[in-house]
């Protein structure tokens, strides 16, 4: 595996017009499963909205079941957010999804908020939304 570049040599962006990013607690009840196992559950996931692309639910680790993880040796770089990390999702139903689940665990200032949460690529499990009041 070729190690990252140190973030100092990457570019660091801030949100703005150009490219908007909000932070905000969900209302909605939020399951995520892989077949029929429940990945994680929760009434504590943050909505994030980037620019044009659809929301994306960031977990509390705690409302995660942490059996079905298994820390990936995948890595990327968000010039938004910083270094993010992955699972792999693993046991549901007997599938393993690489690289299913990210992180940032020192995300930069402006998304602060995400520290202790993971994501999940909605094209990969299900994420079930149930709007709250």
């Amino acid at each position: 595996m070729t190690p990252m570049p140190s973030t100092s040599a990457r570019p660091r962006l801030t949100p703005g017009p150009d490219h908007p990013i909000t932070l905000q607690p969900s209302p909605s009840h939020v399951v995520v499963r892989s077949g029929s196992a429940v990945i994680a559950d929760t009434h504590r996931a943050l909505e994030m909205r980037e620019a044009a692309y659809p929301i994306v639910f960031y977990i509390p680790l705690d409302d995660v079941d942490e059996r079905h993880l298994r820390r990936s040796d995948h890595h990327t770089y968000c010039p938004y957010k910083g270094d993010a990390s992955y699972y792999d999702i693993i046991e549901g139903d007997g599938t393993d999804l690489t690289a299913a689940v990210w992180y940032y665990a020192d995300p930069y200032t402006d998304v602060a908020g995400i520290k202790g949460h993971v994501a999940f690529y909605a094209d990969r499990v299900t994420v079930t939304v149930t709007p709250g009041p």
